[in-house]
């Protein structure tokens, strides 16, 4: 399946680089959507029905249930100072912009790859880089599956699509509609560097929920800051100071509510 990159996946950045289409293939199970574009070329994309082995953020399992969307699409990346480290943050505004647009709310972002409806989470993303050039970008969004049923300790954490919007889109249309504010998102990195999204990206964290932050040193507590330009974490410690810290520096964040 071939899907066009719609003219306004690259909205407030005409300048940028033409964008081809997106190559969609449907599989029925697979391990990991992630695992299989692991050898494509760029603007290919794969999409499961259901995913044995779904991983996150420091190889944690993701229950991917079918009537979910478990989707992978491969990036071109470019040099390290457009900000390409940063790339995960930007798949994330991606989510969530698509997902606004077919009316979810409220939505935000849980540093570094949650998206949240209150304090359940209704999508992650992992971000594998396999070889020079590219990355491929893994998105998992809850619609009509039932995690809990498949991991009853995910009672009252996660949350579905399906509970949040009036017209659920189907599976398919939602896969072109994040294509598309996907490739919107590379296509800027491409042009201006990630720091241009850094705006739009800053206004889905929740600055008011204390976190605490592991790093090597111990824990720092405080309130998210949201990113700077370079995409690190900046943190309002409860003394009032800010601090910077790189991602690859924290081991984990924690909301304290």
């Amino acid at each position: 399946m071939a899907i066009a990159d719609p003219p306004s996946a690259a909205e407030g950045n005409p300048g940028g680089p033409a964008l081809p289409a997106w190559t969609l293939h449907r599989l029925g199970s697979v391990g990991s959507t992630n695992d299989a574009a692991a050898a494509m070329p760029a603007w290919n994309a794969v999409r499961a029905d259901s995913q044995t082995g779904g991983r996150g953020r420091h190889q944690r399992s993701w229950v991917s249930d079918s009537g979910g969307l478990w989707l992978s699409a491969v990036v071109p990346t470019g040099p390290p100072e457009q900000g390409w480290a940063a790339l995960p943050l930007a798949a994330g505004l991606a989510v969530c912009e698509t997902l606004q647009s077919v009316g979810a709310a409220p939505l935000r972002l849980r540093w570094p790859n949650d998206i949240m409806t209150g304090s359940r989470k209704l999508a992650g993303l992992l971000v594998d880089v396999f070889r020079p050039g590219q990355a491929v970008v893994g998105v998992g969004i809850n619609v009509g599956n039932r995690p809990d049923a498949s991991d009853p300790a995910l009672a009252g954490a996660v949350a579905r699509l399906q509970d949040m919007v009036s017209a659920v889109p189907s599976l398919d249309h939602l896969a072109e509609l994040l294509l598309g504010r996907l490739s919107g998102v590379v296509r800027e990195i491409h042009s201006g560097g990630f720091a241009v999204l850094v705006p739009r990206l800053n206004r889905w964290w929740n600055p008011e929920v204390p976190i605490e932050i592991e790093i090597d040193s111990g824990v720092v507590r405080g309130f998210f800051g949201g990113v700077d330009a370079a995409g690190r974490l900046q943190v309002r410690r409860l003394d009032g100071r800010t601090e910077i810290f790189s991602a690859y520096d924290v081991t984990r964040l924690r909301e304290c509510e």
